[in-house]
């Protein structure tokens, strides 16, 4: 039973943040002063299922790396947008692209620059330690902080309301 408030047999697509979602909102910077961001392997795993299920997953941020692009790429994501200082615009591209309905995307943010994109999709979506404003936009608060497996909640109860979930042998492996 999910804990989500939503028709989650309408989701077809799925958006992230990547710093204070996919990661945690601390990032220690290198010597070379660039961030280096760390990723939940739980999120990892189920990003790279939903990929093997058909969903479409788009990552929109506003850092940018080569090694967190990588990850992702590595996941089975191709639509892996960095360096977006405005993000409805990103979004709005992807879903006429994947000729997806506001209503079929949940969309995960953590903060201010979120908010535009949560506010146009059917299930805006928020970690635990997202700001004020990203938990009052928000249909689904997960139980999890940013970086620490809210990507896999997310992906995990909308799976699981569509049947996806452990269904076949692709949810054994990577």
């Amino acid at each position: 039973m999910s804990s989500i408030n939503y028709d989650l047999t309408k989701i077809k697509g799925f958006v992230f943040d990547v710093d204070g979602v996919l990661s945690p909102s601390t990032i220690p910077l290198g010597d070379d002063g660039y961030p280096r961001r760390m990723v939940n392997i739980k999120d990892g795993y189920a990003l790279q299922l939903a990929v093997k299920k058909g969903y479409k997953i788009a990552i929109i941020t506003g850092g940018k790396g080569i090694a967190f692009e990588a990850r992702f790429e590595s996941l089975g994501i191709s639509d892996i947008f960095t360096g977006a200082s405005k993000k409805l615009p990103v979004l709005l591209e992807w879903m006429s692209k994947e000729n997806l309905r506001p209503e079929e995307v949940a969309y995960m943010g953590d903060d201010i620059p979120d908010l535009q994109c949560m506010r146009h999709v059917g299930l805006p979506c928020s970690p635990y330690d997202a700001c004020w404003e990203a938990k009052e936009s928000s249909i689904f608060i997960s139980k999890f902080s940013g970086g620490y497996g809210c990507g896999r909640d997310l992906l995990e109860q909308i799976m699981k309301a569509q049947d996806h979930w452990l269904s076949d042998h692709e949810a054994f492996g990577w």
